[in-house]
């Protein structure tokens, strides 16, 4: 044993070379993100990671020496000390993750949960591995009988993962110099079990690499936020010039009312007030004409609407309202939208076959906080008779077009040749068609359906819940579609991943950790290629040319590291059914985890009847005395 090297030094160095690697990290990441000026924190951050750190150091020491001592090839202790990070970064990890537990009691979610220990455990644990790697050379003198010097760092690098030949014999530099400490059992037996821990230990390595894989999806999520924040603020702004979402009702009838009341001596006074008179009957029919704005790389959804309404009054007059009080030469017929900016004409009404045109402002807010209103008079004995009413509205908006139903019986109907309804709202429709070339809905309601009757007194109803009516909103647009497959990138993944692990097994030729890392960001590219050419392209078309992209340079790949062509095809067939699969389940919506249930189940059973004739163990395992 090198007697210059120590438990203690090896420990302190792993835990120093962590914090300035961590501490480095940070540092890059403020001054990506904050003001060059953050970068005085750096020593602050050092020693907040080197005083978080030292428990893991103390764990190195003690448990250095007990590693040490076993005995197996320095190689095979190389990775027992990696496992130990990856439990000591895992409890960080958990630690982390309880914290954010308790700072956010009120909105926590497992999502949050599960992300915080992922990414602090993948974090930590990447530190500590790079720092592992840089002091290979002192580490395997530590663990080995003889001193390192003669040797190459490469040397050691490269037979950490060498498989055993088919007669068993372990092709390692470095262990080829040293001459055995142990002889207790037959080579052949220490060999089958050096080749078994190499299997495991590269495995674990394996689903590390597929943990911190899923690092680069977490910034591809926000990207896709990023740019479907832009396309919303890119609609806002069109939509805001053009006209918002619109909710339309009415006509109703204000009329002044003179009200009594007894004040505290006794005395009765004249309070004026406002009753508002809904129609008796109202039909209302629309056609929504649907039109696409293109901003820079964005379409923006807009619609023109054109609806007739007609109806008539005929109030039933409650018993605690005296008819005699009622102003009806000062009425106002009223009328309320959303936006001013989508009225396209004005807008006149034929009330008591007399025509009126509308002007902005409402007597009251009652039901609107924006309209248009007009003065009328009429008498109690027309009223009573019925006064009928009709007008058309050519109206432009964004997004949503509603109603509310303000009459003792209503009957809406609207058309439109958008193929992509939603409707919301309080209400949906009665009855309803939607086709490729369009939709037609229709909304019933009475007396029954409405909180309130016909004459309703001022600051008393309330209207926040009943508009009902349809929204013109994309498809599952690139941005939904392209968040759905970054849901999926375990799967991509960690299938890929498995696919290479049990083929370099099967043909004895090892992957090293950095060509995983390779193929695994050839698999998140994927998702910035799609997102980039799905603001240009039909989604389905960029998802096939990112796909067949990716498969071809992860099969090339496969075939130059191989050396066979059948094993690219291999890859090449696999991964394409892959993200065929993939874009299946993208497609499909209320059967999605169903189908996708089922084909994750095929695959398993692929891969496990792929890998029953591994020899998990070696070849031979048993001792031959």
């Amino acid at each position: 044993m090198n007697k210059k090297i120590t438990s203690t030094g090896i420990a302190c160095r792993i835990w120093l070379l962590t914090s300035m690697l961590l501490t480095t990290g940070c540092t890059v990441y403020i001054l990506l993100t904050g003001p060059a000026s953050y970068i005085i924190f750096s020593g602050a951050v050092f020693l907040a990671c080197t005083a978080g750190s030292f428990p893991a150091c103390v764990v190195l020491i003690i448990s250095l020496p007990a590693i040490r001592d076993k005995a197996i090839n320095w190689q095979t202790k190389f990775f027992k000390l990696l496992l130990l990070q990856l439990l000591l970064t895992f409890m960080y990890g958990l630690l982390a993750a309880l914290i954010n537990i308790s700072a956010s009691v009120f909105s926590y979610h497992d999502r949050q949960f599960v992300f915080s220990l992922i990414s602090v455990s993948a974090v930590l644990f990447t530190s500590s591995l790079i720092s592992s790697v840089l002091l290979l050379k002192t580490i395997a003198g530590y663990f080995s009988s003889y001193q390192t010097a003669g040797f190459s760092f490469s040397a050691m690098f490269n037979s950490l993962f060498q498989y055993t030949s088919k007669n068993n014999t372990i092709m390692e530099t470095f262990d080829q110099q040293q001459q055995p400490q142990f002889q207790t059992q037959p080579q052949l037996y220490v060999d089958s079990q050096s080749q078994s821990n190499k299997l495991f230990i590269k495995g674990i390595i394996t689903g590390v690499l597929i943990l911190l894989m899923l690092i680069p999806t977490i910034f591809i999520n926000s990207i896709i936020t990023e740019r479907e924040q832009r396309q919303k603020e890119v609609v806002k702004e069109v939509s805001s010039k053009w006209a918002t979402a619109q909710t339309v009702s009415g006509p109703y009838l204000v009329v002044p009312y003179n009200d009594t009341s007894v004040t505290g001596d006794g005395k009765t006074i004249i309070v004026k007030k406002q009753l508002i008179l809904l129609a008796n009957e109202l039909d209302v029919n629309g056609k929504i004409f649907p039109e696409e704005r293109p901003r820079s790389i964005y379409k923006v959804l807009l619609y023109k609407s054109y609806i007739k309404i007609s109806g008539i009054f005929r109030p039933k007059w409650p018993v605690d309202i005296n008819a005699g009080n009622i102003d009806l030469s000062n009425a106002k017929l009223c009328f309320g939208i959303s936006d001013f900016k989508g009225i396209e004409e004005e807008i006149s009404v034929n009330f008591n076959n007399q025509p009126f045109t509308f002007a902005p402002g409402l007597p009251i807010n009652d039901l609107d906080e924006i309209g248009l209103s007009v003065a009328v008079s009429v008498t109690p004995e027309i009223l009573a008779a019925g006064v009928p009413f009709d007008l058309q509205v050519k109206l432009k908006g964004s997004e949503q077009l509603h109603f509310m139903p303000l009459a003792a019986n209503s009957k809406f109907n609207l058309t439109s040749t958008w193929p992509n309804p939603s409707f919301d709202g309080n209400s949906l429709p009665n009855e309803r068609q939607v086709t490729e070339k369009g939709f037609t809905a229709k909304w019933n309601f009475n007396q029954a359906n409405l909180p309130f009757g016909t004459v309703i007194r001022q600051g008393v109803v309330k209207t926040g819940n009943l508009p009902f009516g349809v929204s013109m909103v994309q498809p599952a647009d690139q941005y939904n579609k392209t968040t759905r497959s970054v849901k999926y990138a375990i799967l991509f993944i960690g299938l890929t991943f498995a696919l290479f692990f049990i083929i370099e097994i099967m043909q004895r030729k090892p992957f090293h950790p950095v060509q995983y890392v390779l193929v695994g960001l050839a698999l998140v590219i994927f998702y910035t290629l799609l997102l980039a050419m799905s603001e240009y392209l039909v989604f389905d078309h960029a998802y096939l040319i990112a796909a067949t992209a990716t498969v071809i340079l992860i099969s090339l790949y496969a075939k130059s590291h191989f050396s066979s062509w059948k094993t690219a095809a291999v890859f090449f067939s696999t991964l394409g059914l892959l993200y065929g699969f993939i874009f299946i389940l993208i497609r499909l919506e209320d059967t999605a985890l169903l189908v996708g249930s089922i084909g994750l189940f095929m695959v398993l059973a692929l891969v496990m009847y792929a890998s029953r004739k591994i020899n998990w163990y070696g070849e031979k395992a048993q001792v031959n005395e």
